[in-house]
Parts: structure tokens; C-alpha cells; sequence
């Protein structure tokens, strides 16, 4: 099979494996074929040709932003079938010929020379139509020039309200991208494209600024391997207009000569700066999905220049796609012009860079060199170092390059000259602030001169040299960069991308990729700019959590199952990465350049990003439950990072029948046969992996990918994969679990008793300890140096004797361990498992023996804090948290509901069964020793009997954690009905005095007198007696044993009330939110709540949030993840009108003023500047892109306000799986502004549209034209994929057709009615 057809395959691939893995949601067939030679394409660097027809300024057609010329034709289209489904059809080609092969149409396939590609149709209505947006079409230009706002309309705020005239400035175009006019004058913004290359392509990483050329960096893999140097925001901001893409034009009208640089900050339009006689140069910002462009209109000079950045999908070879169109304005005179056009500094490959870049640059200059893949022309530059720059006694040649290809897209597109000579264009200007060399001399006489490449850093631009564009016509110059192991596979890469159409077609397929994936929330409402959004915020989310897809579907009856079901399917998450960007620099992101690419997430991260997955795809069952299950540690902890599950398949018999069904039987390839074996018995391995190894042993199927892929998955052992780090064990990490409980069982609550009681889950198995108390609490020096405190220090250590249980299980063939690793055993050498109640039971357990001394807080013991990890010298205050109380009580209360509700006893280990005796012993003895608190005064040095239960009970859990720390004994316990729920009772009612303590001990800061009623999230604890032992830490410092301690209390945090709310009454919630919004959380400027009320005052060993200024970052922000949880806690508590309202009053996105946030209202930021910040310019301004956990609450908040809380639910008569929608939907999500005024006149019908498990469609018909709060149907009309329509009296569907639902293979639609 030629790689044309596996590029098309993989588009089909693509869109059945993101289209909820079921038959019928099967993507484009393939569009591509070649019989074509593979000869090296002939250079000529005089045989140039450009568009010649009438093409409107600023076309698509021209990489222009505001055209809509050819990207109009390219979008994708549907028609409908006959069962009245949509069917994509696949795109073609016209025939061309270009070095040596050509492009056919398939039989039958007439040539129209469009490219037709499968997407929904409600995405093309929000994103490909402009009447159907709030916004225009396109920008008109005036006769001035300047761009008009006549088309712009006033975006509706929840249909309550509209924007100001301000959002002129900030408009979506008829693609949906976000418009940022003047882009280069405004505040400075960073973003990023997402780096997605679709199932089987390679991705690259890129970041953008709105400042020069906009790309500020980009590479493959992580920041370690770049091709334009990563740099912070700080610096990018800086850096970019000079450092980055550059376009040098010498060009000429007749007798008038000019020299151009487009996106010059010298022509920057700032405002106040115009001069109206010689006006700047127009520039516009366009950020997609999956793409950026900008685009400059130089009024003088009569040039628009728009330049396209994008990742090339779906092909075995990663590429960064730059595409630079230059449109002669002028009407009568053609324009000649010679210009460079590409990047002003690149790297070379040479292993891990980054550091070494900034270290030692000029040393590492050494390496450097430019080679070419054919020396008699300098057309493909190769950029890499002689070897890796180490000082070992082993020397690493290095043959992996970077390359860049350029041509000009037309008839025949041939290679350009790269100039790579940095001295040929900049002279001696070593800033490169100025082109000095090319202007001193000329394009041809560079190209005609030697350049010099080694031993300093390289440029790397397109030439072309003196072409005619024709009065209204353009020219496209393609760039690809990229990286490749061999420079001989750059001229196979060249013949590739060369082909007529090719990047049109890629450019298309990458918008369809994302669109393919936010299908899942595909949203119809009146408000397309909540549509957008949500499309949007399920993208960022499937970044940090990935994008399940169901493996091993190998037959029908696989593909009617859940992964629960039938253990041939598996689940896998593609796309996921920990999010490290320009302004989370502080993180190493990791995207592998493979198909299937994924990378490793924070816990944290992945654990909340995933919720919503069983809602989205329902075929995943409960495996993300049970995985994260899994991961909990004999200790009541989890590791630090999640990564990609791994497989495994141990029976060589079936290596070798997978190996020949996937090779073939014939003698010829017995070889590449038994390679293909030897790689799946080996080890683990993952499906990227898998891929690159083929690839390099050069293994060819005679089967296509995806079925390949599905015959390796129903075959192999899935193992989840995980990380601890020996920086400690996050407070947190566990308080998600309840969350995936409760969104699995909204889909599955007739299989709650064969989750908890049925499965085996494994023990997550760190080589990390936690110290007992007398290791970690350190006698030192307090802040200032004027006395001695106690701290808890260095809580967490790697212990050597779990290192070598793990070292037992290192394979040296493969240099992994084996999945056995990670897991607990017992003593007889078994991987210990319990049953999920009891992972549960045994983690409450743990838990509430890690309440602090005053029974309040869980402890942060292990090193870190909870979700605020600015909060860092919390856990060396020997400190505590309510949130995860509060958490805890859930927890309890679910493990109490399964066991009153099944009536089953819980099974534990021996173990913890010992520490539970433990436990209630110390509970019994504090009721003996007839502790009565006076609520009237609760003092701040901890009761003598306090403390003697929290040491008790201190003690148990680290003798516990001793007896565990390496092995189960493999002897478990009975745990009763009747003695469950009697120390679950008992449990929590300690919880919840010590929640009413913590409210009456209240918080303390800055206008805080501790009466707001609000729960506070923090304590510490400082020790105010203790007992020297007579040891020391490695320091030198006295280690003590504590004897009596005194809380001290901390300003308000959001996260303390709402993680309250979570486990309150409606009521006790309303009362939370309107004490929140009378107290320091309140921002009333922005209409926005801040993490935190004033930190003034507060020592800085709380941590660093304590260091950075108030209103920024985690110092009284608005952090929007802790903003979105509070807001969802609002409508999961019914109160909807206080939902709505904050959502429209601009606290949410995207009604949001936009001027005033500063970039895109479609996409969050992990923060929002407050009002504590001293300059009020800067109020309201997001930063730090995308990847915020606000997306997982907005998810939540989405299935809450379409679905209900409980769209499957059981009988409590019969036993029976029903399902009901319940939405929470205003009015004004139905009704347009002309409905809602229209006294006379058949109105418009009320309707909302949106996708069900991300396939079927499902319509809310509001004929009474009123809030939907909580309301059931009055009745449905469900339609089969056969055709027929079952109605469905009433606002319950009953058993069979809940089941089909439910299934998704079976419905087609839904219609509901109210």
C-alpha cells in the first residue's frame, strides 16, 4: 500500500475511532492513490508560477484571512443517506502530473477539483456558515483600506443582554476562528496549536504570541527537541519579531522600487502613533482550532501578505506547515518582487537542546551543520549536529535532521533555494533587526554565492526571485519543517508534499480532525457562541485528559459491547499531555511524534479531565473508575503523573498468528513475519510504539491499520501505567474518585453492585515511603531567625528496600520494567487485589486516621498540599485541609449507602482491618475519657484529649503503613453489615464535629474577623511542647516528638466552601453562595470570585503564594478551575437562576467582555487578573492558555444542563434500568430576541439540538416557551437507525428502549418534548 493511501486511511480511521468507535459513524473513505515513480523531483529555481485568475484580496485561496475563496469550496459537506443518517464521501484530486507521479480520481468520482471530507452537519451550520453566527461573515475593507465593523453584530449575553460596542474590536470569522484586530499593538497574549496530527499522524508541538510573525516556538516531542528554540512568554514576547518567521520583499510597480518586511515592528499601529498621511499597515489575528493566521494590508505598497500556520495531519511524517500568500491590491500594474520568506534562526537536531542552548550555545555551535540531501542543489537543507554534544567515553553520531522544503503552490510546484546562511541576509546585524545583507545585495546574487552553514546557527528561508504576480492575483509559498531520522527520507518526503492540492487537502483535514473529536458535545443552541464555546472546552479537555478510543473491535458482536463486557475491547486515550506551554514554563510537556500519540499527565489533571468520559462514550463502562481505583497505594496515596496504558501479550502462538494475518504467510516475508512477533512478545508496548518499531524494522501490513491495531488490542493484557515522584504525595489526588463513582453510575446504576462487590482491583505500588512522624519533624530556626519552631520536613523519601522489589521485575532486553511492577504483592508473590468497596473502605479508613490533631483538616503529611499547590510550606506548617474533610464525608456516606443497599459485608486486608480496630479503640477511649467541647469557646491550644486520640491514631496508621510497606501478607478480613455501617455512622459523625469545630475556630486575615460563616480550607499547626529524640535528619537538624500543639488559622480560600457544598442541602448551599458573595472572595469589580480573600499580613512560609502579588496568580486571582467548581455546585444544587445569572453577568465564559480579557472568549485561562492587582489596565486580563481544569467543570456543567443529574436511574418497584432527561436550559438558550418581542406572527419553533454520546441526535422542543429547570419530557419520539419512530408517552422511557439508548448502535434520534 503507498503512503497516499495510507494518509487517506487514515482519515477513515480517524473519524471511526472519534466517532464513539461504532460502525455506522465510519469516516471518509480514502481519497488518495499514486502509481506515480518515486524519482527526486527536478529543481529549477527560474521556473516559477503563480495564480493568475481574478482572485478577491485576501482569498482563502491565498492563505488570506479575510477571504473566503477557496477554504468555502474545501469545507466539508454533507448529504444525506437514505435512512436519513449523513454519509461523508471521500475527497479526491484532480488528476496532475508533478515530477514523475500523478493523482486520480477513484472510479466513478467526477472531477470538480473540490476536496470532500466528512463532518456534522451541525458543526458546518456553526462554523462553516456565516449566517448562522452572531458574527460576520468577513471584514469588509473600505475604499480607505481600513477594515469596516458594518457587518459586525452585537453578541447576545445569554439573550439577556448584549456586549459592548467594544466587541467591534474582538469578532469570530465565518470558520469560527477568533479575530484580533491590530494584534500586534494590543497586550500581550501566548497560545498554542493544539498539536494534534489525528490518529495516525505525528504531531509537532508549536506556541504563538500575538507579537511579529506570531510562532514563538515549535518542535517535536517536548520543548528538549526544538526546531525554533523554546522560550518563556517573557521572552517570546520579545524575541519573536526578530528571532522568529520573517518575510523580506524587494519588489517594484512599474518605475516605483520598494523593500518590504510584512509584521515589522517598526509598522506596528499603537495607538496614538498614526501618522494619516502615510498610514501603517492593517493587521489581523485569526486563531483556530487547529491553526493560526495572520494577515497584514500594506495600504501604501498596495500588498497583502497572510501567512497560515498549521500541523500537517494525518501522514508518517511530522511537519510544521507555514503558508505565506502575497496578493498584488493594485487593480492596473502587476508586481515584480524577489522576497525571503521563512525563519531567521533554527536548531539543529542533536538530542536533548533545551538547557544546553541556554548554557552553552556558542560551545554548542561546534556541532552544528547544514547538509543537503543532494549536494548540487540547495533545495533540502538537512540541519543537524555531528554528534550529541556529551563529554562520555561512548560518542553518539547524530543522523536525525531537521528539514525544510518550500515551494509555490500552482500548476507545477517546484522546490525553492533555501538560504540558510544567516550572514547572507543579516549581514553584521547580529541583532537581526534589519535584513542589512540581502539588502546590500540581492536575492539571486545570494543564491548565486556559496553559503556556509557549520559551526554557527543557521537561518532557514524560502527564495524566490523575481516573479510577476498580475494586477489582483497571489502567490503561495509552502513551508514545511520538520524532523526526520535519516536525510534520505527528506526527498521521498519532497515528493509528497509537493503534489497538486496536497496542502489544501492536509489544511482542510486538519480543521475536520478537531471538529471529528468536539463532535462529542456538538451543541445547537440560539447562543452560537456557547455553541463554539462548548466545542471548545472539550478540546482543551481532551488535551489534558485524552480521547478515549475502544481498541479491539474485531466483529459485530465486539462492537454491540462495552469494555466491561467483552475483554477483547480496551480502552486507550489519545492526545493527552501534561500542559507545559510559554507560560507554564515551569513544565516538561511530552508529545509523541508517533500515531496514537499521547503523553503523561499530572494525577490530578487526568483524574478530573476524565470524569465525563462514560457520559461522552459510554462504551468505556467503568474503566476509568477501576483505573484510578487501581492506582491507590497501601498507603492511602497516588502517584504523581498518569501515563498511557500499556499492552502486553505473553502467548507466542498468538504473536505468530497475528504476525501472519498482519505480514502475510509467503516465504518472502518470513522475515519481517517474525520481527513483527518478536516486537509483540517482547514486551509491554504501546500503539505508537508499536508503529515506530515496524517502521524501523520496515514491517509492512497487508492489512490496514485500524484493523491491525484492533486484531493487536482484543488479543493483548491492558496495565495502566503511572509515576511517583519522591517530591511527595499530593493531598488531593484521592478526592476525585467519588466524582468518577458518581458519573459512572449516572449511565451504569444497574451495575453499582458488580463494580463494588465483583471486581478485583491491584494495590498501585510506588518505591516512595512515607515517614513516620519521627523522621519528619525537624527542630529549626523560624522565619527571621528569632526562635526555634517545629517543621515537618522531607516527609516523603525513596526507600530502598521497595526499590528492590521493584528492580525484580526489570526486563534488560526491553530496559522497561514489567507491568508487575507497579502492583502490590503478597507475601506468597501475588499481586494483592481487594474488591473496589473495599479499596474504598480501606481509603476512608486512612484518611480519617490522617484527620489533624483537632479533628478538622485531613493532614498534609506527605509533603505536599492539596489542589493549591502554591500552598507548598503548608505541608512544613504541619498544616492541614477541609477540603479533603469534606470529601471524606463523601466518601463515608457513599461506602455506608452500597453496603446498606446490598446488605454485603466488606472484604479487607488483615492489615487494615488491624488499623480499623485501632481506630475505633482510640474512639472508644476519647468517649471514656468524656471530652465535652464548649462551643462558645474553643480554644486554640489542642485539648489534652485531642491530642491523645490524634497520637493513638497517628501511631496505628504509620504501624499500619510499616506492616505494608513492601507486601500484603495475603490474609484478609470479613468486615460485617452491621459493624460497617456502625463505625461508618460513627465516622462520620467525628467528621462532621470536626467540620463544626472548624467553622467556629473560622478563618483570620485582612478584614476577616472570622464571622462569615464560611468554612476556612486551611490550618496549621505549630507544635508548641515537644520531646527531643536524640536523632537528627540528614541536615543536622534535632528531630522531636510532639507534645502539645496550638492551630493557627489562615484568610478565606473559594476551595474550603465549595468542596463544602458538595456534600450540602440545597438550602445549606444557598445560604454558602450568598455568604460568599458578602465576603473578601468577592471581587464586585469584575463580578468574579478570587481564590483567596486578602493575604496581607500572612507569613511566607504558607508558601509561594504568599510571594506573588496580590491579584496574580494563585495571591487572590480569579483562578477560573476553583471559579467553575463553584459555579457548578450551583446548578448540581438546583439553583439555577444563581447559575444563570453568574454565567451571563460575565463571570463565565464566553460572556466575558472581550477587549478586556485579551484573547480568544472561547478559551479559558488558568487565571484571571483581580482587582487586588495594583495596575487597574491590567484587571480582568486571562492568562496562562487553555488546559485549565475549568474545562472538566464546564463538561460537568453541560451534562448537568442537557442531560439532568440522572439520565439512567433504577426502578425502585421493579428493578428496571429507566431513563429520563431532565435539562436545565433557560429561554434564552431556545428563543431569539425577534421571538421573544414578536407580538403578532407565527413564531419561530423554541428548539435545542445536541449530540448524545457524541452520536445521537437529540431535539428539545419547547412549545411552552419557558424555562426548562428541572422539567421531565411531556413525551419522546425515539427513531431507530431502521427507520422507525417509537413514541413514548410521559417523561420516562421505559427498560427496552433505555437499554438501546444506552447502547448507541441502535438509535438514531431523539425527540423530546415539553
Amino acid at each position: 500500500m503507498n503512503s497516499y493511501q495510507q494518509g487517506s486511511q487514515a482519515s477513515s480511521s480517524d473519524a471511526t475511532l472519534l466517532a464513539n468507535n461504532t460502525s455506522r459513524n465510519s469516516g471518509a473513505n480514502g481519497p488518495w492513490s499514486s502509481n506515480g515513480s518515486d524519482s527526486t523531483p527536478v529543481i529549477r529555481s527560474d521556473h516559477i508560477t503563480c495564480h493568475t485568475g481574478p482572485v478577491q484580496p485576501g482569498s482563502t485561496d491565498a492563505g488570506a484571512a479575510t477571504g473566503q475563496a477557496r477554504d468555502t469550496m474545501e469545507s466539508s459537506i454533507r448529504r444525506p443517506a437514505a435512512n436519513g443518517r449523513h454519509i461523508g464521501n471521500g475527497g479526491s484530486f484532480p488528476e496532475k502530473r508533478a515530477h514523475g507521479f500523478s493523482h486520480r480520481y477513484p472510479p466513478g468520482k467526477k472531477k470538480t477539483g473540490l476536496v470532500v471530507v466528512t463532518i456534522s452537519a451541525s458543526v458546518l451550520a456553526l462554523i462553516l456558515c456565516a449566517k448562522s453566527l452572531l458574527f460576520p461573515s468577513h471584514l469588509e475593507k473600505s475604499p480607505e483600506g481600513e477594515v469596516s465593523d458594518s457587518k459586525v453584530h452585537s453578541a447576545q449575553k445569554g439573550g439577556v443582554g448584549k456586549f459592548s460596542g467594544k466587541m467591534s474590536q474582538l469578532l469570530f470569522d465565518d470558520q469560527g476562528r477568533y479575530v484580533l484586530e491590530d494584534f500586534d499593538a494590543k497586550p500581550t497574549f501566548s497560545d498554542f496549536l493544539p498539536g494534534v496530527a489525528g490518529i495516525y499522524g505525528k504531531p509537532m508541538w508549536s506556541f504563538y504570541v500575538n507579537r511579529g510573525q506570531g510562532i514563538a516556538s515549535f518542535g517535536s516531542k517536548s520543548k528538549d527537541y526544538p526546531i525554533m528554540e523554546f522560550s518563556p512568554a517573557n521572552k517570546a514576547y520579545q524575541n519573536t519579531a526578530t528571532l522568529g518567521f520573517r518575510t523580506f520583499i524587494d519588489g517594484r510597480r512599474g518605475s516605483h522600487s520598494f523593500f518590504l518586511e510584512p509584521f515589522a515592528s517598526s509598522r506596528t499601529r499603537y495607538e496614538g502613533l498614526q501618522d494619516e498621511t502615510h498610514p501603517l499597515p492593517k493587521r489581523v489575528m485569526f486563531v483556530g482550532a487547529n491553526e493560526m493566521q495572520i494577515s497584514e494590508t500594506d495600504f501604501q505598497e498596495r500588498i497583502e501578505t497572510n501567512v497560515t500556520y498549521f500541523v500537517l495531519p494525518e501522514e508518517d511524517f511530522g511537519a510544521f506547515v507555514r503558508r505565506t500568500t502575497i496578493t498584488n491590491l493594485d487593480k492596473e500594474q502587476a508586481l515584480h518582487l524577489s522576497l525571503l520568506d521563512g525563519l531567521a534562526k533554527i536548531e539543529p537536531a542533536g538530542g536533548k537542546l533545551d538547557a544546553l542552548l541556554k548554557d552553552m550555545g556558542r560551545t554548542l555551535e561546534g556541532f552544528f551543520g547544514v547538509y543537503q540531501a543532494h549536494e548540487d542543489v540547495k533545495t533540502m537543507p538537512f540541519f543537524r549536529m555531528s554528534t550529541e554534544p556529551t563529554d562520555a567515553a561512548a560518542v553518539k553520531v547524530q543522523n536525525e535532521g531537521h528539514y525544510l522544503l518550500s515551494f509555490i503552490e500552482g500548476e507545477d510546484s517546484w522546490l525553492l533555494p533555501i538560504v540558510f546562511d544567516t550572514k547572507k541576509v543579516f549581514g553584521e546585524d547580529t541583532m537581526m533587526l534589519h535584513p542589512v545583507g540581502l539588502q546590500t545585495s540581492s536575492v539571486r546574487s545570494i543564491l548565486n554565492s556559496p553559503q556556509y552553514g557549520f559551526a554557527k546557527t543557521s537561518s532557514a528561508f524560502a527564495a524566490v526571485d523575481n516573479f510577476v504576480v498580475p494586477p489582483g492575483s497571489s502567490v503561495t509559498i509552502a513551508s514545511f519543517y520538520g524532523k526526520t531520522d535519516d536525510i534520505m527520507n527528506v526527498p521521498v518526503i519532497a515528493r509528497k508534499v509537493v503534489a497538486s492540492g496536497f496542502v489544501q487537502y492536509k489544511l482542510s483535514r486538519s480543521r475536520e480532525v478537531i471538529q471529528q473529536i468536539t463532535a462529542g458535545v456538538e451543541t445547537n443552541t440560539i447562543n452560537d457562541l456557547f455553541n463554539l464555546h462548548a466545542q471548545q472546552m472539550y478540546m482543551d479537555n481532551s488535551l489534558r485528559g485524552g480521547v478515549p478510543v475502544i481498541l479491539g473491535d474485531t466483529d459485530d458482536d465486539s462492537m454491540m459491547n462495552n469494555a466491561d463486557e467483552d475483554e477483547r475491547l480496551k480502552v486507550f486515550s489519545v492526545f493527552s499531555r501534561v500542559h507545559g506551554d510559554l507560560e507554564r514554563d515551569y513544565n516538561d510537556f511530552l508529545i509523541e511524534p508517533t500515531f496514537y500519540s499521547e503523553g503523561p499527565g499530572n494525577f490530578r489533571d487526568v483524574a478530573q479531565n476524565r470524569r465525563n468520559d462514560v457520559i461522552l462514550n459510554p462504551r468505556i463502562g467503568g474503566w476509568n473508575l477501576k483505573v484510578f481505583l487501581s492506582f491507590i497505594q497501601a498507603d492511602g496515596y497516588q502517584p504523581s503523573s498518569v501515563e498511557a496504558v500499556v499492552f502486553t501479550i505473553a502467548d507466542k502462538s498468538t504473536c505468530d498468528d497475528i504476525a501472519t494475518q498482519s505480514v502475510g504467510h509467503a516465504d518472502g516475508v518470513r522475515a519481517q513475519r517474525e520481527a513483527l512477533s518478536r516486537i509483540l512478545n517482547d514486551g509491554p508496548f504501546r500503539p505508537g510504539q508499536l508503529f515506530l518499531l515496524m517502521e524501523q524494522q520496515h514491517i509492512e501490513l497487508i492489512v490496514n491499520r485500524h484493523t491491525f491495531v484492533h486484531m493487536v488490542a482484543a488479543a493483548a493484557e491492558i496495565s495502566p501505567m503511572a509515576v511517583a515522584k519522591v517530591q511527595g504525595f499530593w493531598a488531593d489526588h484521592w478526592t476525585y474518585f467519588i466524582d468518577l463513582v458518581e458519573t459512572y453510575l449516572s449511565i451504569y446504576p444497574d451495575k453499582e453492585h458488580s463494580l463494588m462487590y465483583d471486581e478485583r482491583l491491584p494495590y498501585f505500588f510506588s518505591p516512595l515511603r512515607v515517614r513516620p512522624r519521627c523522621e519528619k519533624y525537624v527542630l529549626s530556626l523560624s522565619y527571621g531567625g528569632g526562635g526555634k519552631h517545629v517543621r515537618q520536613l522531607e516527609a516523603v523519601v525513596k526507600d530502598g528496600a521497595k526499590e528492590r522489589v521493584r528492580l525484580a521485575y526489570f526486563n534488560n532486553k526491553t530496559g522497561w520494567y514489567d507491568p508487575a511492577a507497579n502492583w502490590q504483592h503478597d507475601s506468597s508473590g501475588k499481586v494483592f487485589m481487594s474488591s473496589p468497596i473495599a479499596r474504598l473502605f480501606v481509603l476512608a479508613a486512612i484518611k480519617f486516621a490522617t484527620r489533624d490533631v483537632y479533628g478538622m483538616g485531613i493532614e498534609y503529611e506527605a509533603n505536599k498540599p492539596g489542589w493549591n499547590d502554591a500552598m507548598n510550606g503548608l505541608a512544613g506548617m504541619i498544616g492541614s485541609g477541609m477540603p479533603e474533610t469534606f470529601e471524606l464525608l463523601n466518601c463515608i456516606r457513599y461506602v455506608l449507602s452500597v453496603v446498606t443497599k446490598f446488605q454485603e459485608p466488606i472484604v479487607v486486608p488483615v492489615e487494615a482491618a488491624t488499623l480499623v480496630d485501632s481506630i475505633n479503640d482510640a474512639l472508644d477511649e476519647l468517649a471514656m475519657r468524656s471530652y465535652v467541647e464548649n462551643p462558645e469557646q474553643i480554644p486554640y491550644t489542642v485539648p489534652d484529649e485531642l491530642f491523645q486520640y490524634w497520637d493513638a491514631v497517628s501511631n496505628a496508621r504509620e504501624r499500619y503503613r510499616s506492616s505494608t510497606v513492601t507486601h500484603f501478607s495475603g490474609v484478609e478480613k470479613e468486615i460485617s453489615v452491621t459493624q460497617a455501617v456502625t463505625m461508618l455512622e460513627r465516622w462520620i459523625d467525628q467528621v462532621e464535629s470536626g467540620v463544626s469545630r472548624s467553622l467556629l475556630i473560622g478563618s483570620q486575615g485582612d478584614g476577616d474577623n472570622g464571622l462569615s460563616g464560611l468554612s476556612p480550607t486551611y490550618f496549621s499547626f505549630n507544635v508548641t511542647k515537644w520531646t527531643l529524640t536524640g536523632k537528627k535528619n540528614k541536615d543536622g537538624h534535632p528531630l522531636v516528638a510532639p507534645n502539645q500543639m496550638k492551630v493557627g488559622k489562615f484568610p478565606l480560600f473559594l476551595e474550603g466552601p465549595v468542596r463544602m457544598m458538595k456534600s450540602s442541602s440545597r438550602e445549606e448551599a444557598y445560604n454558602i453562595y450568598e455568604r460568599v458573595r458578602k465576603s473578601g472572595l468577592w471581587d464586585g469589580a469584575l463580578n468574579m470570585y478570587t481564590i483567596s480573600a486578602s493575604l496581607k499580613g500572612q507569613s511566607y512560609d504558607m508558601g509561594r503564594v504568599k510571594a506573588f502579588a496580590p491579584g496574580w496568580l494563585e495571591n487572590q486571582s480569579v483562578w477560573l478551575h476553583m471559579s467553575y467548581k463553584f459555579y457548578l455546585e450551583l446548578i448540581r444544587n438546583g439553583l439555577y437562576e444563581q447559575f444563570y445569572t453568574e454565567m451571563t453577568s460575565g463571570g463565565m465564559l464566553p460572556f466575558m467582555e472581550p477587549e478586556v480579557y485579551g484573547r480568544s472568549i472561547l478559551e479559558c485561562s488558568s487565571f484571571i487578573v483581580s482587582s487586588a492587582f495594583s495596575d487597574p489596565s491590567m484587571h480582568g486580563r486571562g492568562f496562562v492558555a487553555r488546559l485549565s481544569g475549568s474545562t472538566a467543570e464546564f463538561l460537568s456543567m453541560w451534562s448537568l444542563m442537557f442531560l439532568g443529574p440522572q439520565p439512567f436511574f433504577i426502578d425502585d418497584k421493579e428493578g428496571a434500568l429507566l431513563m429520563q432527561l431532565k435539562p436545565a436550559l433557560p429561554l434564552w438558550l431556545f428563543e431569539n430576541e425577534k421571538d421573544k418581542h414578536r407580538a403578532f406572527g407565527k413564531k419561530s419553533e423554541a428548539s435545542v439540538k445536541f449530540k448524545l454520546f457524541s452520536s445521537i441526535d437529540v431535539t428539545y422542543h419547547n412549545t411552552a416557551r419557558k424555562d426548562l429547570f428541572g422539567n421531565a419530557p411531556l413525551r419522546y419520539e425515539i427513531g431507530l437507525l431502521d427507520g422507525s419512530v417509537i413514541p413514548v408517552e410521559g417523561g420516562v422511557v421505559p427498560s427496552d428502549l433505555a437499554i438501546k439508548i444506552r447502547r448507541v448502535v441502535f438509535v438514531d434520534c431523539i425527540d423530546a418534548y415539553f
